[in-house]
């Protein structure tokens, strides 16, 4: 917080103008990298700081897999095919990695470089966000409330997990620590639940395209791990359509060829 001294004694007219000073200032400091006001749009949910010695809470885009052609996810996608038609075949390099396997009970599993980045999306995580298709193929309103993800009682998140929905339902408490909060009210009030649910720590963005997409647009991605599979999907959900990353001040900050997988990091100057 910046302080202005004024002295004792000092006229009505030195008040106003230190404050007008100050006030000025403060509109200065509240500009981000577009030059746009973060107190007009509203403060960015991600910079509040509890305490002065806690590092800023970071939204990151972890094992997120294209195909050569810049597919995020195939055609067609339903509760047989929750990636797409041949959306599947995206994620080879994922599913022998040791992280996979102990996120579903395995033992074992591969390490080197495939495992180190599939790793990282889980270190020094307090919440996720997800979209609806994500979470499942139910569309409209909820009319199953038996469904409650892909992934059984015990789903691999572990901390609470804020779906995107334009319908509303009840949070729905998982073994094992994950919770589903259902959001209704947008991007920025999910994340700003998801900052607050995370206690410090930062917010995993899971996907799917669109998802992603709406949040890269709105310039809330701070990381973004991008695994490129060596396949071709030909059609489905295009990830970069329309995006010039670019503009949006994304760099690459990293990029490390597998057998599997070329892995990409994507990070967005302060």
């Amino acid at each position: 917080m910046t302080r202005i001294l004024v002295k004792r004694g000092s006229s009505y007219l030195d008040k106003f103008a230190v404050y007008l000073t100050f006030q000025f200032y403060n509109f200065l400091v509240k500009y981000d990298g577009n030059e746009t006001p973060l107190r007009i749009l509203g403060a960015h949910p991600r910079r509040r700081i509890a305490g002065r010695n806690q590092p800023m809470t970071k939204l990151r885009v972890h094992s997120f897999t294209l195909s050569l052609d810049g597919y995020g996810a195939g055609p067609h996608q339903n509760v047989d095919n929750p990636l797409g038609v041949g959306g599947v075949a995206l994620h080879e390099w994922a599913f022998p990695t040791r992280t996979f396997q102990q996120m579903f009970g395995g033992d074992g599993g591969t390490t080197g470089i495939d495992d180190d980045f599939a790793a990282r999306g889980f270190s020094n995580i307090g919440a996720w966000i997800m979209g609806r298709n994500m979470f499942g193929p139910i569309r409209g309103r909820w009319t199953d409330d038996a469904w409650k993800g892909w992934w059984g009682d015990n789903p691999p998140y572990h901390v609470p997990v804020f779906v995107l929905t334009s319908h509303p339902r009840a949070a729905i408490p998982m073994d094992g620590g994950t919770t589903f909060h259902f959001v209704t009210e947008g991007i920025h009030a999910a994340l700003k639940r998801a900052t607050e649910a995370a206690k410090g720590r930062d917010v995993r963005l899971g996907g799917g395209v669109a998802t992603i997409r709406q949040y890269l647009r709105a310039g809330l991605v701070d990381e973004m791990h991008l695994a490129i599979a060596p396949t071709l999907l030909g059609s489905g959900e295009h990830f970069f359509a329309d995006l010039d990353a670019s503009k949006l001040g994304y760099r690459c900050t990293e990029h490390v060829s597998a057998p599997n997988a070329t892995h990409v990091v994507l990070t967005r100057a302060a």
